[in-house]
């Protein structure tokens, strides 16, 4: 990238009337720069069968090409039209037993030889359409793409030729492996092969889960490969990758192995929607950010984030200035909000846009004109900032779908998952200005980094365990939890004392887990002193091979250790043995960053957040948000240049802080 991008999603076949010269004059004195177009409209550009119209597309890409607008182009087929579902109803998606009705979006069979037949034409025809346009600067493979819980008979079929190549054939290691003779599952011929949708098995459903991924990852490769037949070398292919949805972009992704589909893409791309008004924070933006440039060691793409929507998002004054320099400062190098104009029907008619039903210029958009202004201004300071981090996170698609699935016993509490317990130990590193990357074990490099914070890793082969405990040995140090390396990499549990291999640098095992049933925490090291030792779901109940305990349990399991911290070789490590409350994650960490010294140079926590990359000139950028309705303030440890107003700050000056308010400053 060269320049700092803005934009929005324009949809000019949903619009009411043709606009569009006047849409263009409204983005570019607002300084949008680039817009995304055609991923969602395939019936209008195939209404019938072979019959293809690609009228409105090409009028949009004159026009953005005669006003000097870049264009990211999607290939339309995570929304199919209805004369393919009504010709051939088996590529709508079977899920547990149950084809879809036809109506919503991201109800195909991504792996169905008919669907694929017919998502190839449109995406070649569209090629052959697009691919001379010199403002057309990249390609959107699909939309937000998960395998959408396909379970249908050429998936099974796949599935089983799958675990024949996993066990070499080998049925009876297979059996053992899984443990299928429990309940009379044991599968004696291959033929004999169950629909997995009714398994109780473990680790056969977490196999398939497995499976699914991969769909998701072999679907995106097909379609990038064909697209890249038709690409220029200055032409780039991405894919907006969402996140667990729970309102908001929430926590890992459960149905894509990110690290693995991103591989054949030349940038990733993503979509962060968040909280907003009083319950804004950033950490949702952050911790996308994270994964997202830590995917593929590079910059990205925000190809789809908030400008109004629903009236809990509409932003305050200075929230939306705040959000795009907060993408930025993570590592984005476009902002793209979804989307330009709020629809007038169907079922996002009140997910608004930039500009409201009534097209007008309204405080967002005013707002989101300066935002293009400071982009402009600052895209040689700010384009292709690189961070580095001195934690990561370890996180897993196969430990989320064994701790968050249907399997009671493999999970902490009803309303606990997997991503809760990685976003209390995120957000409590976020809100002490710690700078964090997110991999997962097979990227990993420990070598990296100070240290490494494994949330619920419960499934995870003996090499990387044992990786892990060599890592410490020679001066790591890792943050471990509750449920980690429990179980192998087919979710069998290991046949040692918990928490297993693990064991040895963390200087402690348990063979009981409870519920704390009214069980709280008791200080035994100062660490948690006057601190409110609530917990729940789960308590491990340890027992020393020679760490220190920080807290045991208060009452009826007070002889067995909760926290713990452990000298091993020249690291060490801390054991999250149970569920706390905030207060306790964040006092622990407030811990482990004093022992390590891992705090940066400015003394803030939250809601004052610093974010600092190195721009193209070899110059220390720091970002300093202020996620609160309140004047904030805090003392400058370097000298600097403020860049969004250009005044000079000195080292040791007070920085007053306004609400909703960034300050980037330029070191020296």
């Amino acid at each position: 990238m060269k320049q700092l991008l803005y934009g929005v999603a324009y949809y000019f076949e949903y619009l009411p009337y043709d606009r569009i010269d006047q849409d263009i004059e409204m983005m570019k004195a607002a300084g949008i720069n680039v817009v995304r177009i055609g991923e969602s409209t395939w019936s209008t550009y195939e209404p019938h069968d072979g019959e293809f119209d690609f009228s409105k597309l090409i009028y949009t890409l004159d026009k953005m090409d005669k006003n000097g607008m870049k264009v990211i182009v999607g290939t339309p087929t995570y929304a199919f039209p209805t004369w393919l579902a009504k010709e051939y109803p088996d590529v709508l998606v079977e899920r547990q037993g149950n084809r879809l009705p036809y109506g919503a979006r991201q109800i195909m069979d991504i792996t169905n030889p008919t669907f694929r037949f017919y998502a190839e034409r449109i995406i070649r025809q569209m090629m052959l359409v697009t691919r001379e346009y010199d403002n057309v600067i990249g390609y959107q493979v699909d939309n937000e793409t998960k395998h959408y819980g396909t379970s249908s008979r050429n998936v099974q079929a796949g599935f089983v030729d799958y675990l024949k190549q996993e066990f070499n054939g080998d049925l009876d290691a297979l059996n053992v492996e899984f443990g299928l003779d429990y309940w009379s599952n044991r599968i004696n011929a291959w033929e004999d092969f169950p629909n997995v949708n009714g398994t109780i098995n473990g680790s056969l459903a977490g196999e398939f889960a497995k499976y699914q991924r991969q769909l998701v990852t072999d679907y995106l490769a097909w379609q990038t490969a064909i697209v890249r037949e038709y690409t220029h070398d200055d032409q780039f292919i991405t894919h907006n990758f969402d996140f667990e949805w729970r309102g908001y972009s929430y926590g890992v992704q459960p149905d894509v192995d990110h690290f693995a589909t991103a591989k054949p893409l030349d940038v990733v791309g993503i979509d962060v929607y968040h909280p907003s008004q009083r319950q804004l924070t950033g950490a949702e933006i952050s911790f996308a950010g994270d994964i997202a440039r830590s995917i593929k060691q590079q910059n990205y793409l925000v190809l789809e984030t908030q400008a109004q929507a629903f009236k809990t998002w509409t932003p305050y004054p200075g929230q939306l200035f705040q959000l795009a320099f907060s993408h930025v400062a993570s590592g984005a190098n476009m902002v793209e909000y979804w989307h330009w104009h709020s629809i007038h029907n169907s079922f996002e008619t009140y997910w608004k846009g930039l500009l409201s039903h009534d097209f007008q210029p309204n405080p967002v958009y005013n707002e989101a004109k300066k935002v293009g202004a400071a982009f402009k201004k600052l895209s040689a300071d700010l384009i292709n900032l690189k961070h580095t981090a001195k934690v990561a996170f370890v996180v897993d698609n196969a430990s989320l779908t064994a701790t968050s699935g249907p399997w009671m016993e493999f999970g902490i509490g009803e309303d606990t998952k997997y991503n809760d317990v990685f976003r209390r130990l995120y957000d409590a590193f976020y809100r002490q200005n710690i700078a964090t990357d997110v991999l997962d074990p097979k990227l990993i490099d420990p070598a990296k980094y100070d240290l490494l914070v494994v949330p619920m890793l419960y499934t995870a082969t003996d090499e990387f365990l044992q990786k892990l405990n060599d890592y410490v040995e020679n001066g790591g140090h890792v943050l471990y939890t509750f449920k980690d390396g429990v179980a192998n990499e087919h979710v069998k549990v290991r046949t040692t004392r918990q928490p297993g291999i693990i064991s040895q640098a963390v200087g402690a095992h348990y063979e009981m887990f409870v519920d704390p049933n009214g069980e709280g925490l008791a200080d035994s090291s100062g660490v948690f002193k006057d601190v409110d030792g609530q917990i729940s779901n789960w308590a491990e109940l340890l027992e020393t091979d020679g760490a220190k305990v920080l807290a045991t349990y208060d009452h009826h399991w007070k002889s067995y250790a909760a926290i713990t911290e452990n000298n091993f070789g020249k690291g060490m490590t801390w054991y999250l043995g149970c569920w706390p409350n905030e207060e306790v994650v964040a006092r622990l960490v407030e811990h482990i960053v004093a022992v390590l010294g891992l705090a940066g140079s400015y003394q803030t926590q939250f809601p004052l957040i610093i974010k600092s990359g190195i721009n193209e000139q070899a110059e220390k950028i720091d970002f300093i948000f202020n996620y609160s309705d309140e004047n904030q303030a805090f003392i400058m440890p370097f000298a600097a240049t403020e860049l969004l107003s250009d005044a000079s700050v000195q080292a040791d000056q007070k920085v007053e802080m306004a609400p909703w308010e960034v300050k980037i400053m330029k070191r020296g």
